[in-house]
């Protein structure tokens, strides 16, 4: 990313540098399809801290057959009953993926733990196993990325306010984010503890300030991409056929109802 000023950055020069980005994303992609790569990418983070836009950025050029999206709802009776990671493995990349989490299996020591859907024995011994689960996805071959976004509380409160008061934005607002956004301090603890015990040397964690989410948006792209040893594949020219003689087919007003 180029721009490393303070003031925000202009929408033209951020659109410049995402359509770069996009094509490089693609070359990722074909790559990831040719060499069975497999890659992971996990966003975490307060809410409001921009990770639903930083993913439609990355995705938005890409085919969802590569790029998978997986946002899990709230664990069924049966799945609380398994082991924690349980109902998150299936959804691993295979060869030729790449999945991005938003928000994963450390919902456990983040916002289950402050909101009370765990014990503190139920999340400590989850940052007790978590580095071992996940040198188990990195030793199968998976390239793990873990991004936090980070917020200021007065750009938090500014989009809380919006998502309340922007008939757009209102379903982005649950009951849950307005005891979450009561918290921070708590929040800031998980948040310290989880570090501490996951930031390893297989699975590092990444933090990025998002309250200029332009900048925060192309900063993560540009990490992955430095992150993933791609290469660009070579491609044939392409040219369009030409198209077939109508052979005495002549155009008919097919449909009754049209839409303009």
């Amino acid at each position: 990313m180029k721009a490393d000023s303070n003031k925000p950055m202009k929408r033209k020069q951020y659109e410049r540098e995402l359509r770069e980005l996009h094509g490089e994303l693609v070359k990722l992609q074909e790559w990831a399809k040719h060499a069975g790569g497999k890659v992971c990418i996990v966003f975490e983070g307060r809410d409001g801290a921009g990770k639903g836009g930083v993913i439609k950025a990355i995705t938005e050029r890409v085919s969802p057959r590569v790029f998978r999206v997986v946002a899990l709802p709230p664990p069924t009776e049966r799945e609380r009953s398994q082991m924690y990671v349980q109902r998150y493995l299936p959804h691993l990349p295979a060869a030729g993926e790449i999945v991005i989490f938003d928000r994963s299996w450390y919902n456990r020591a983040g916002v289950e733990r402050v909101m009370g859907f765990c014990t503190e024995e139920q999340a400590k011994g989850f940052l007790q196993v978590v580095p071992n689960v996940e040198k188990a996805i990195v030793e199968s071959g998976a390239i793990l990325l873990k991004y936090w976004l980070e917020v200021g509380q007065e750009e938090q409160t500014r989009r809380m306010e919006e998502r309340i008061n922007d008939p757009r934005k209102i379903w982005k607002l649950s009951p849950m984010d307005l005891k979450s956004y009561s918290r921070w301090y708590e929040y800031s603890r998980a948040r310290d503890e989880m570090f501490h015990a996951s930031d390893t040397a297989w699975a590092p964690w990444y933090a990025v300030h998002s309250d200029d989410k332009r900048k925060a948006r192309l900063a993560i792209i540009s990490h992955i991409l430095s992150s993933v040893p791609y290469e660009a594949l070579p491609r044939e020219k392409i040219k369009l056929p030409k198209r077939q003689k109508p052979h005495g087919y002549e155009e008919v007003n097919f449909a009754r109802n049209w839409i303009s």
